[in-house]
């Protein structure tokens, strides 16, 4: 499934090509998938010898989980699809909602059942599926988990027109916010009382108490047998402004890069101060939504230049110094 050179740390270094900071949830997530692909080729003729290691990203919204697993998947060139677990516990026909996810991820795979069989599915929002009371039983959030139990550890579904996908090898990545979490986190762990002598390293037991257990997640609401469907559990945490300055410029298909292309095909040199980035960082973290609404920014400041700059030929650069002021437009000699 995998070439012999896609090693962990080659998954990382592909990762930080288009996904900024996250470096321990990046390191989690790709020896979840290394070893996922390298357990179904040494034991394909075995099936239901292994299990399977699912993954569980906690972070709050606009971390950038989305954004790793479609990475994952393009540098895999496996197919990807996800899922919102809000829309599925909004239906009463939660099955068929789910066969749904399936069937759009065999169209990804161009209708082969085989690459389907080896592709991931993102589910986002997954915290939202504790149950409360004023949920019906037949829609709860308990029942989605519950549906989602099969598919998750592995079995045939059957899709229209008769077809079977079998999910044993696709690999789940689940999503959220879980806000709260943390109080849960700070009443349930404590390992500090261990004795420890000079020679032991401080950093394990920091990892162990930053941990996200399996009774933390049943005390937010998930049950038993859906976490125990996601044993690898890592930790996306909140952006700096130093990491949202960096996400609009540093990546490969960074939307200031995107942009310095398409006015490089008008014949035009775009320039973007670094205090421009700041201040759309600044606005970012005021809205709260961590790196979503820097695009919408971005493209707010540009829009108007986008405008004017196809009518008229003889521009030659654009330079933007701030967000507060006018941008500066340079004429051919």
């Amino acid at each position: 499934m995998l070439a012999r050179e896609t090693t962990p740390s080659a998954i990382v270094r592909y990762l930080d090509q288009y996904v900024i900071g996250q470096t321990e949830a990046k390191k989690i997530l790709a020896v979840a998938v290394y070893s996922h692909y390298r357990k179904i080729a040494t034991f394909q003729n075995d099936k239901g010898t292994i299990a399977k290691s699912n993954v569980l990203l906690v972070g709050p919204s606009g971390t950038g989980k989305t954004l790793l697993c479609d990475t994952l998947s393009r540098m895999l060139k496996v197919p990807f699809v996800t899922a919102d677990a809000t829309s599925l516990a909004q239906t009463k026909y939660v099955n068929e909602e789910i066969e749904a996810v399936l069937q759009r991820l065999l169209e990804k795979a161009d209708g082969n059942i085989e690459n389907a069989q080896h592709g991931i599915i993102f589910i986002d929002e997954i915290d939202k599926l504790k149950a409360t009371n004023a949920q019906s039983r037949a829609i709860s959030g308990e029942s989605v988990q519950h549906a989602l139990l099969k598919i998750m550890e592995g079995a045939p579904v059957k899709l229209k027109n008769d077809q079977y996908i079998d999910t044993s090898n696709i690999l789940f990545i689940c999503g959220g916010a879980f806000v709260g979490l943390e109080n849960i986190m700070s009443k349930t762990h404590g390992f500090g009382f261990i004795a420890t002598s000079a020679d032991d390293n401080q950093n394990i037991l920091d990892r162990l108490n930053k941990r996200v257990k399996p009774t933390d997640l049943f005390e937010f609401g998930l049950i038993p047998e859906f976490t125990g469907r996601l044993p690898v559990v890592a930790n996306l945490h909140p952006l700096t402004k130093a990491m949202l300055v960096s996400i609009m410029s540093v990546p490969r298909n960074s939307i200031y890069r995107q942009y310095i292309e398409i006015f490089r095909g008008e014949g035009v040199e775009l320039s973007i101060g670094p205090r421009v980035f700041e201040q759309i960082a600044e606005i970012a973290i005021e809205y709260k939504t961590g790196a979503r609404s820097l695009r919408g920014i971005f493209e707010e400041l540009i829009t108007p230049i986008l405008y004017v700059v196809p009518d008229n030929p003889e521009i030659s650069k654009v330079e933007i110094a701030s967000l507060f002021e006018d941008a500066r437009f340079f004429k051919k000699k």
